[in-house]
C-alpha cells in the first residue's frame, strides 16, 4: 500500500487519500491505527485522557469519521424505505441510528442520522462513507435527493458533554443504549450505559483546531475504553461479513420492528420471532495480573468437559478501562453457557474472562414470549 490510502475494518484498501488530523502535530500525540488511523490514539496520557473524557473535561478528535449527506426533498422519506428505521418525521436536531442492510439482513452500513431540515448528515466509519455515497446515489432513481460524500469538509469532535459554540452547530447524540420506537432489548441485566452520554458534533475541517481551541484532548484509546464499558458495539471492530443486528442488541436503538418493507427486513423478523442468532456479543472482564491486552481476532476459549478445549468464539474489541482494568467484547457462539469462564489467548499469555451478559441465549423466538424483555415505544 502506498502512502496516502487507506484501509478499512477488515484490512482491505478503500479509495480516496488517508486522512491526517491537524491536531496529531499536538505535543504528545500518538498516532492511531485501523480504524482509528489519521487522529491521535492518545496525547501522552491514556488513563488521565479517559477520565477527563468522562468526565466532560476533554473532548477526542474524530476527523477521520466519514460524513455523508443527503439533501432534497424526498430524502427522509427514501433513507426510510432503504433503511431499518423509522425516519418519516424525523425532527430537525433529533439523532438515530440506522442500519442498510444485506437481503440476507446482515449489516453492510451503520450510520448515525441527524436532520438539519435541509439536509440529513448521515456519519460513518471512514471506510464506509465511499462505498455508501456511492449506493445511496445509484438508489435514487427518479426522487428528489442528492447525496455527497462530505468528509473532506467536515470534521466530527466526539465528548460527553455539549460542545459550547455556535447555536446551529449540528451534533448527534447517541441514543444507547435506551430503546427507541418500535426497538426491542435483548439483554434484561441494568445495563451499564444507561447513565453514558456521547456526542459527535459535526464542525468544519478547516475549524477543526479552532473548535478545540482551549480544550483538553483525549485520544481515540479513551473513546474505545468508555465505549466498550457501555457495551457499545462499533461497525468494522464488532462486526464481520455474516454480522446480523440481533447479535449485537442493535434492535434497541437501530431497527423499526414495525415499520414497512426494506432490504434484509425477512431476515429481521424471522430471527425475532422465530428464530435465535448464530452468536451474540458478550462483555469480558479480563484477567489484569498479565498486563497484556489481547489482540482483535484472538480465539475465545471454553473447556468443555466433555470436548475438551475448544474455540467458541473471537474478541472484538479491547481496551485498558481506567477503573475496571483490561475489558473486552466478544462474539461467541450462542449457546455457551453464559456462566462459564472462559479464556482468550494474548500471545504466549492465557487470559480468564467472565463473562457479561449482553444478548441473552434466549434472544430471539420472541413469538408468544413476550414477558422479561424491553420493548420500544410504538
Amino acid at each position: 500500500m502506498t502512502a496516502g490510502e487507506a484501509t478499512d475494518g477488515a484490512g482491505g484498501q478503500r479509495r480516496g487519500p488517508a486522512h491526517l488530523s491537524p491536531l496529531l502535530a499536538r505535543p504528545g500525540a500518538v498516532a492511531g491505527t485501523g480504524l482509528d488511523a489519521g487522529v491521535a490514539a492518545h496525547y501522552g496520557e491514556p488513563l488521565p485522557e479517559q477520565r477527563r473524557l468522562e468526565r466532560g473535561q476533554a473532548v477526542a478528535d474524530l476527523s477521520h469519521r466519514g460524513v455523508v449527506t443527503v439533501t432534497g426533498p424526498d430524502r427522509l422519506n427514501w433513507l426510510h424505505t432503504l433503511s431499518s428505521q423509522h425516519l418519516l418525521n424525523l425532527r430537525p436536531g433529533v439523532s438515530a441510528e440506522a442500519l442498510f442492510l444485506t437481503v440476507q439482513g446482515r449489516i453492510e452500513f451503520d450510520c448515525r442520522i441527524v436532520d438539519d431540515g435541509e439536509a440529513a448528515w448521515l456519519i460513518v466509519e471512514a471506510f464506509e462513507a465511499a462505498p455508501l455515497a456511492a449506493w445511496l446515489d445509484s438508489m435514487r432513481f427518479m426522487l428528489r435527493v442528492e447525496v455527497a460524500d462530505a468528509s473532506a469538509d467536515w470534521a466530527v469532535i466526539g465528548s460527553t458533554t455539549a460542545l459550547e459554540g455556535p447555536e446551529d452547530r449540528l451534533a448527534w447524540t447517541d441514543p444507547w443504549p435506551h430503546v427507541q420506537a418500535g426497538g426491542f432489548a435483548y439483554s434484561v441485566a441494568e445495563h451499564p450505559g444507561a447513565e453514558r452520554t456521547w456526542i459527535e458534533s459535526l464542525v468544519p475541517m478547516a475549524e477543526l483546531e479552532a473548535a478545540v481551541e482551549g480544550r483538553q484532548l483525549a485520544g481515540t484509546m479513551a473513546v474505545e475504553a468508555l465505549r466498550i464499558a457501555a457495551w457499545r458495539p462499533r461497525h468494522g471492530l464488532d462486526t464481520d461479513e455474516k454480522t446480523i443486528p440481533h447479535e449485537l442488541d442493535l434492535l434497541r436503538t437501530a431497527v423499526h420492528l414495525e415499520k414497512g418493507c426494506y432490504k434484509g427486513q425477512e431476515t429481521i423478523a424471522r430471527v425475532h420471532n422465530l428464530g435465535h442468532p448464530p452468536r451474540r456479543l458478550v462483555f469480558l472482564d479480563l484477567d489484569g495480573s498479565h498486563h497484556t491486552l489481547p489482540e482483535v481476532g484472538s480465539d475465545v476459549l471454553f473447556d468443555d468437559p466433555g470436548r475438551g478445549e475448544r474455540s467458541v468464539g473471537r474478541v472484538t474489541s479491547a481496551a485498558l478501562h481506567h477503573e475496571a482494568g483490561p475489558i473486552a467484547l466478544a462474539l461467541v457462539k450462542r449457546t455457551v453457557d453464559p456462566e462459564a469462564t472462559l479464556s482468550i489467548v494474548a500471545g504466549e499469555d492465557r487470559l480468564a474472562a467472565a463473562q457479561h451478559v449482553i444478548v441473552s441465549p434466549d434472544a430471539g423466538k420472541t413469538v408468544g414470549r413476550q414477558s422479561g424483555f424491553l420493548r420500544g415505544p410504538r
